[in-house]
């Protein structure tokens, strides 16, 4: 289970999950556990564990801390935390001494591949959130999660059928879609944040363009401003997509428009000139993105103007 590398510990199954804790997996692929029934039994050299699988943890009880990048994060009770393969977690600070709390549900890609919910698996985007962007449950929101999780146990713990994976699955399916109707709640509530987090974006994005950093560096990513936000990729486009209606990749776009329309009136300046000056390596990409945008190429609309 460890590569051996900055002792991290590779949890390629969901059994070495279970096993982390002294229980056992009822399927290869998939598991509802309470976490209440479990006990430590981690390895004490371990510094992080990486996740193969997908996992949704839910807290409960006392308050959690999981470390993740340099930061710690507390976790209050009703807290909903999804980690997707690939992700890393610091565990050097856990403390065994206190009795496991919560419930989680793992799953594999490996039982959801070629099915419906593995086609569209990217959509649920909150797997890769931050995990100090965690979802924060309301009462009656909790017992939808825990109604769900109970169905998934109750389907394991019976005799496997040829109907079992595809209740299982469904299951699962309906418990994201949940999930997304709760992060939009949570995008609807704390609006205010929200609000200045794309204000931010919109100053920081004409300062890149109009300080000659995007002439040098190139068009900017939404990963770049999601950064100096402290923000996941993931978690700041859904909030910029909630807030303006657009991806975070399109209002860079139609920023981008809106700022060679101005610098267009200016007579002294080429059309290429203009398309550096924005970001673009080649003057045609840009003329493409305008006609495009705009309905008509960058020199129509000069003289038009």
């Amino acid at each position: 289970m460890s590569n051996g590398m900055n002792d991290i510990v590779d949890l390629f199954t969901v059994n070495d999950y279970c096993s982390g804790l002294n229980l056992s997996a009822l399927h290869p692929l998939v598991s509802a556990i309470n976490l209440n029934e479990g006990e430590w039994s981690v390895d004490k050299k371990a510094g992080a564990v990486r996740y193969h699988f997908y996992a949704a943890f839910l807290k409960q009880g006392q308050n959690c801390v999981l470390r993740y990048g340099r930061q710690n994060y507390d976790y209050q009770d009703g807290t909903l935390v999804f980690l997707g393969p690939g992700q890393v977690v610091d565990i050097s600070n856990l403390d065994t001494s206190i009795k496991p709390s919560g419930h989680a549900l793992l799953f594999h890609p490996e039982l959801i591949r070629g099915t419906h919910l593995g086609n569209i698996m990217e959509r649920y985007s909150f797997f890769s959130y931050e995990l100090h962007e965690a979802l924060h449950l309301s009462l009656k929101e909790r017992q939808i999660v825990l109604d769900c999780f109970d169905k998934i146990s109750n389907e394991l713990s019976q005799n496997i059928d040829k109907h079992s994976k595809t209740v299982i699955i469904s299951n699962i399916e309906l418990f994201l879609n949940y999930c997304t109707r709760f992060y939009d709640r949570q995008f609807i509530t704390r609006d205010s944040a929200n609000i200045g987090v794309v204000e931010q974006f919109e100053t920081s994005l004409n300062a890149y363009i109009l300080s000659g950093k995007a002439k040098k560096e190139g068009v900017p990513s939404v990963s770049y401003f999601a950064e100096e936000q402290h923000l996941s990729p993931n978690y700041f486009g859904d909030l910029v997509k909630k807030e303006t209606g657009k991806s975070a990749m399109e209002f860079i776009r139609y920023k981008l428009i809106e700022i060679a329309k101005d610098k267009i009136f200016d007579p002294h300046k080429s059309i290429s000139e203009i398309a550096y000056e924005l970001g673009f390596k080649h003057p045609q990409h840009f003329s493409r993105l305008f006609k495009k945008k705009v309905g008509y190429t960058p020199n129509e609309f000069r003289m038009l103007n």
